[in-house]
């Protein structure tokens, strides 16, 4: 990225008031080329996480502690339940790119491999066309596999704890 100089000397002065300024933009400059934008990392994950999410065969995202302490901290009224969309999501954003990292939780049955390419190329697709970031790498870590018979076992369970 280049930065741009000014200098509030006379040499830059071509007349009454006006400074000649390289780099700058001007009036007649698209007003999408003037000024910066910057996305955040959180907003880079939210991006990723649903964006995985949306892909058939991932059953959550994030590892067996963080899915468990997500579910704690949703129960705690004002203890953001709106995190759970970038659990078991971490991204590095620069100016121009993003690194992503996912843990996620696949479906029994599902070829793992296909999953992932499919994450990879969904993931990609959003954050470039939303945040207008070039995508480096996602990688991806399955932490676990959600069989068929887990999902009663789970909701059973949770209505006889007090």
């Amino acid at each position: 990225m280049t930065d741009t100089t000014i200098s509030t000397g006379s040499a830059g002065r071509t007349g009454a008031g006006v400074s000649t300024l390289k780099g700058r933009t001007g009036a007649g400059a698209p007003a999408e080329t003037r000024g910066k934008t910057t996305v955040a990392d959180g907003v880079v994950a939210k991006i990723a996480g649903m964006a995985a999410r949306e892909v058939p065969g991932i059953h959550n995202l994030g590892g067996g502690m963080a899915r468990a302490f997500g579910a704690m901290r949703e129960r705690v009224p004002g203890g953001g339940g709106g995190g759970g969309v970038t659990r078991g999501v971490k991204v590095e954003v620069g100016e121009r790119q993003a690194a992503v990292d996912l843990n996620v939780v696949v479906e029994y049955g599902v070829s793992i491999v296909d999953v992932a390419g499919d994450v990879r190329s969904n993931v990609i697709s959003a954050v470039e066309r939303m945040a207008g970031l070039e995508v480096v790498e996602v990688n991806i870590a399955v932490d676990d596999v959600r069989l068929p018979d887990e999902e009663e076992e789970s909701e059973g369970g949770e209505g006889r704890v007090r």
